[in-house]
């Protein structure tokens, strides 16, 4: 009866739109009660999901994000994005594109990329006589990418839940990165080409040295952020301290704008962002916690596991399941509560830990674009003003581009791997 009653209110949760932090602290305490378990079990359990030291460098990527974000990085970014491939058919759509694969390698969350990229080139792009949801769908596909580049909030949490090296996770992540953007890239200049959209002229080498040398010190925040931790200085969390200091020079005696007076209204809404993740961790482990006491991940590896035990055919499985959870879940939570018991299955059939992370984390990314609780998609629409179900009609293409990146990451191995190894020697 617990049980049930734990399902039914996590499903109702979703389905009215309660956050998912309440729906999933709401449905374990209403599990406790009739469970008649002591209710200092809760923050016992929610402590112990936020106590782990590899997340303490949330809050400091989170903070460098938002400062660099302040300094003028995004418009830089954009600049010369627009300068090496504004000039093609389809340009500004392509320059989004480009803009997203180096504005995630500073953000290290989608929606942050959504909201910045999006918020200056959808509006310019409609104002070029692009349609508003081409507009919207390149924006939300891409802004997928920033999750997957170094650095990654969810990442860190796989790490946190499983012992993996952040810092090899990292790694991970940049070719499939690479993939999903130049994937996106091919996509929107065909697309462009059939539907005629606009160009720009070639501005010259000079123009795009320029735009170079301006988001110069933004790159090379990307640069600070691996070579810390892959030359093994740095931990992930002194890392992202050193963003964040790297970030305020950079914003203030730099590019001159970020003053100092908006620094503190900045690390209040980086507290305030990174206490909402928490929170989601916190809560997500005391419903994890549950569902291993009610033997739930055995009972999940038991059936896949009963079903086939070929290695292809567990891959496949896999992705279905994460793709569906990653339409109705949001992606730490999803995260927290299925990684482990999905994790044991994979490495029950000889799937490397950091291959499954790494098509793992990018079957939730997919999840961010597409509804129903696709928030990157949400926050696009909601800046083209257009209707939902036309963003996500002309989001198709860019689906079915991101599952075949998924499927070459999901069976060749080495694109994830590859790069973590040359780390052993």
């Amino acid at each position: 009866m617990s049980l049930f009653l734990l399902t039914a209110v996590f499903l109702l949760g979703l389905l009215i739109g309660v956050p998912v932090a309440v729906t999933l602290g709401v449905a374990s305490l209403v599990y406790i009660v009739s469970a008649g378990i002591p209710l200092v079990v809760v923050p016992q359990k929610m402590f112990a999901g936020m106590d782990i030291y590899v997340l303490l460098c949330i809050p400091g990527f989170v903070l460098a994000g938002n400062l660099m974000n302040a300094g003028g990085i995004t418009p830089r970014i954009i600049s010369f994005a627009q300068a090496g491939v504004g000039w093609m058919r389809g340009g500004l759509g392509m320059t989004n594109v480009a803009s997203s694969m180096l504005f995630g390698g500073i953000s290290g969350t989608a929606l942050a990329d959504a909201a910045s990229i999006g918020g200056m080139m959808i509006p310019g792009m409609k104002r070029a006589g692009y349609p508003a949801d081409f507009s919207a769908a390149v924006t939300s596909a891409s802004s997928t990418i920033g999750p997957i580049i170094p650095p990654s909030v969810p990442m860190i949490i796989v790490g946190a839940l499983s012992g993996i090296s952040v810092g090899k996770m990292f790694i991970a992540g940049i070719i499939p990165g690479l993939l999903l953007g130049v994937g996106m890239l091919i996509v929107t200049y065909i697309l462009s080409v059939r539907n005629h959209y606009p160009r720009h002229p070639w501005q010259g080498w000079f123009h795009l040295w320029q735009t170079f040398v301006g988001a110069f010190w933004a790159l090379a925040m990307t640069a600070l952020i691996v070579g810390g931790m892959v030359s093994g200085f740095a931990t992930p969390t002194e890392t992202s301290i050193v963003a964040a200091v790297y970030a305020i020079a950079v914003g203030h005696l730099i590019y001159r704008e970020l003053p100092l007076r908006r620094i503190p209204t900045l690390l209040i809404d980086s507290a305030v962002s990174s206490a909402a993740i928490l929170l989601l961790v916190g809560t997500a482990n005391v419903f994890g916690w549950i569902l291993v006491s009610e033997h739930i991940p055995q009972m999940i590896a038991d059936t896949v596991l009963s079903l086939t035990t070929n290695k292809y055919l567990v891959i496949l499985l896999l992705n279905i399941v994460l793709v569906f959870v990653g339409m109705f879940m949001e992606t730490i939570a999803a995260l927290i509560i299925l990684f482990i018991p999905l994790l044991t299955v994979a490495q029950g059939v000889g799937i490397d830990p950091i291959h499954f992370a790494v098509f793992a984390v990018l079957n939730l990314m997919i999840g961010l674009s597409t509804p129903p609780v696709g928030v990157c998609l949400f926050v696009c629409a909601n800046i083209a003003r257009e209707p939902l179900m036309r963003v996500v009609k002309a989001l198709i293409p860019y689906i079915v581009t991101n599952l075949i990146v998924l499927m070459l990451v999901s069976y060749i191995p080495a694109l994830s791997t590859w790069l973590p190894s040359l780390l052993k020697n």
